[in-house]
């Protein structure tokens, strides 16, 4: 796709629809409150939309959404972090993982998988955002180009976490 070349609407129609569930993936992962995560979707729509006003190709189209995407999410966090403070934890903090609310309705890898997201939900906004973009495959390199930091940075925040995950869930698999 050549957005250059598209008007706004065209390009952001394609974008939608190539990136659309990632977009609704990632604002699950940044919104614990499933009332607002479509409000969240909405809302990087159309900053997306909004964007392609002024992209001029300076970045793959992947990286460009994933960075509109991820701005929106966290300015939605820090505001609603403002309106009811909560807890985040920095990496060198967080030691335990969320409890289960139901282990007899849900099977033991859908609650991996939301123990995951939880423990994710917990972590600062940058850390949160380094791992949801490596949780939908994007290389260092790209997460770079989305976070503005270095690969180097992002390659050792990625292994950080994932060292403190298998801790973490190693120790509830012993209990």
């Amino acid at each position: 796709m050549k957005p250059t070349s598209l008007s706004q609407d065209d390009a952001y129609h394609l974008a939608a629809k190539e990136y659309g569930g990632a977009i609704e993936r990632l604002a699950r992962g940044y919104e614990g409150d499933q009332s607002q995560v479509q409000d969240l979707v909405q809302d990087i729509h159309t900053a997306l939309w909004r964007s392609f006003e002024y992209f001029e190709g300076q970045c793959s189209v992947r990286s460009w959404v994933y960075r509109i995407g991820h701005n929106v999410a966290v300015s939605h966090i820090k505001a609603s972090r403002r309106a009811k403070p909560g807890v985040l934890v920095g990496l060198e903090t967080i030691t335990e993982l969320p409890s289960i609310d139901d282990q007899s309705k849900a099977t033991e890898e859908s609650q991996l998988r939301s123990r995951l997201l939880a423990t994710i939900h917990r972590l600062k906004p940058a850390d949160r955002q380094v791992m949801l973009l490596y949780l939908e495959e994007l290389t260092a390199e790209e997460i770079g180009d989305v976070t503005g930091l270095s690969a180097g940075a992002v390659s050792t925040r990625i292994h950080r976490v994932k060292v403190l995950l298998a801790e973490a869930f190693t120790k509830e698999g012993d209990k």
